[in-house]
């Protein structure tokens, strides 16, 4: 299970919003109990997700803008869960979102002339990427943002599909990711050196 974890105190208050697998819906119904509020899809019934209210006064969570999912953050969130008498988090994937990968293979996108398919290894598996920049070739180290992933601008990625090619990630430019004084013509970042292994955490300042 994917989960995603949003803190903004300046905009909504001192609430926890935990989002599972990306979901959305229309139409929601909640219920309600000891500060947590469960979200519902009207229509399938299914839990998409929580907000947890006095989040500082409640838990132990060093909350921020910014929320790493870890295994210590599902914990504090999973007790505040159980003593409100709600499901749990099961399975939740709390590896890096952003990790380094290594560009394999490169192909044309058979119905794009700018887009190129991409196998990229992310150490524990190989991934299918559709990517646009003019840079991209076998060969490199580059920053991918997996599935779950939260872009600086807010954007959560997801598992797509680009003119028919499935695409599971992206590889990122350098200011799409918020680096200080990025580049402005279109590409990606290029990782240079032999320090990088595919699949090690890398680590996003925003």
């Amino acid at each position: 299970m994917i989960v995603n974890v949003f803190y903004n105190e300046k905009g909504i208050g001192d609430v926890l919003i935990v989002q599972k697998n990306g979901k959305k819906a229309e139409k929601t119904i909640t219920e309600s109990n000891n500060n947590v509020t469960e979200i519902k899809n009207a229509d399938t019934n299914e839990v998409i997700g929580y907000n947890l209210f006095k989040v500082k006064e409640k838990t132990a969570l060093n909350v921020t803008d910014k929320v790493e999912v870890t295994d210590e953050t599902i914990a504090i969130i999973n007790e505040q869960l159980s003593a409100a008498g709600f499901e749990t988090l099961k399975d939740v994937d709390t590896s890096p979102k952003f990790v380094v990968g290594y560009v394999k293979s490169k192909a044309e996108h058979s119905n794009s002339d700018h887009l190129s398919v991409c196998q990229v290894d992310l150490g524990t598996h190989v991934e299918q990427i559709v990517c646009g920049a003019p840079n991209v070739d076998e060969g490199q180290y580059v920053v991918v943002a997996k599935v779950g992933a939260v872009m600086p601008s807010g954007l959560i990625i997801e598992p797509s599909a680009l003119r028919g090619e499935k695409s599971n990630g992206m590889i990122c430019a350098a200011r799409e990711l918020a680096i200080p004084d990025a580049p402005t013509e279109k590409g990606i970042m290029i990782l240079e050196g032999s320090d990088y292994k595919a699949g090690q955490a890398y680590a996003i300042l925003f």
